[in-house]
């Protein structure tokens, strides 16, 4: 057995997904019976390759007990260097820090050609003031239901809907979706045989049954789509106009990702369009902003504004 062939039966069964045989042989271009030699040398070299059987089985890396190397090709380290360099911002408990580590392990070993790539593409990058608002996610959970997404895998977990109520559910997860930093599950819900979203961090205690089914046709062909007008048909939307006492360029900065249009008023302000969204995303925003503003529509803002206002003035009461 060649170490190439060795090296791209390792790639192709690092991606999260069972191999059959058959796919396996006509990739590498070798029999079956070739296949399942080059799988007990990997096993002999300390990578925990499964096999199951029947007619959605094949070969696929699980979990062992310690972590064997990883191929990466030059796009896929590039990749995870900005991912990781990303992910510092991003509302998932305790993520930061262990992606911090993770990169700085990673650039010890990226040849100068990718350092350089990672360091172009950071260093045109501007990051945006994170969102207070947005919940913070347990990683935990969301390895769980990755994990089972990509292998199509039953998963059960509790889930508080908006009053605080808890319910058991069964689900089919098929993908996960962040829509204004905030993560989401698409998922089919076996016992109400219907499709749902679900906020995920209100999902607490998520594990996998063991019970793999076949894909299902999902509701839409784009999943982010479909998530974000299921959202947007849940809680009204507005569009907001406000000025801000802001420069536009800088203004642009500041509101990061869905700008919505920016209009110069003079020098050092500039009047805001909004994307449509919802009042209390529209305030999170704002606030964000760290300027002063005046919202001149919808009125809903303004109201929600003055109610949010007088909330922040007695928190900041009673703690003196």
């Amino acid at each position: 057995m060649t170490s190439a062939r060795l090296l791209r039966l390792l790639s192709l069964l690092q991606t999260p997904r069972e191999w059959p045989g058959s796919e396996l042989a006509e990739r590498l271009q070798v029999t079956r019976r070739t296949v399942r030699r080059d799988v007990e040398r990997l096993r002999d070299l300390g990578y925990p390759v499964h096999a199951t059987m029947g007619t959605y089985g094949g070969y696929r890396l699980v979990a062992g007990k310690a972590l064997p190397p990883l191929l990466l090709d030059d796009d896929e380290a590039v990749a995870i260097a900005v991912g990781l360099r990303t992910a510092a911002r991003q509302p998932v408990a305790g993520i930061a820090e262990a992606s911090l580590r993770a990169l700085a392990k990673l650039q010890q070993v990226l040849p100068p050609r990718l350092g350089r790539r990672v360091s172009a593409f950071t260093s045109a990058t501007l990051p945006t003031p994170a969102a207070a608002a947005a919940s913070l996610v347990d990683p935990t959970q969301l390895t769980v239901l990755a994990a089972a997404s990509s292998v199509n895998e039953r998963v059960r977990f509790d889930y508080r809907d908006h009053h605080g109520s808890v319910t058991r559910r069964l689900v089919e997860p098929h993908r996960l979706v962040v829509v204004d930093r905030r993560w989401y599950l698409l998922a089919y819900d076996d016992e109400r045989a219907d499709w749902r979203t679900f906020r995920i961090d209100r999902i607490d205690n998520a594990r996998t049954t063991g019970t793999r089914v076949p894909p299902r046709q999902p509701p839409a062909t784009d999943p982010a789509s479909f998530v974000t007008t299921q959202l947007h048909s849940l809680a009204p939307t507005f569009r907001a106009v406000v000025t801000l006492a802001l420069p536009a360029p800088q203004a642009a900065t500041r509101l990061g990702d869905h700008v919505g249009e920016l209009e110069p008023v003079d020098d050092a302000s500039c009047r805001w369009h909004s994307p449509e969204d919802t009042i209390d995303w529209l305030a999170v925003r704002l606030t964000l902003l760290s300027c002063d503003f005046t919202v001149h529509e919808p009125v809903e803002l303004v109201d929600h504004l003055r109610l949010l206002g007088a909330r922040l003035t007695r928190a900041a009461a009673a703690g003196t």
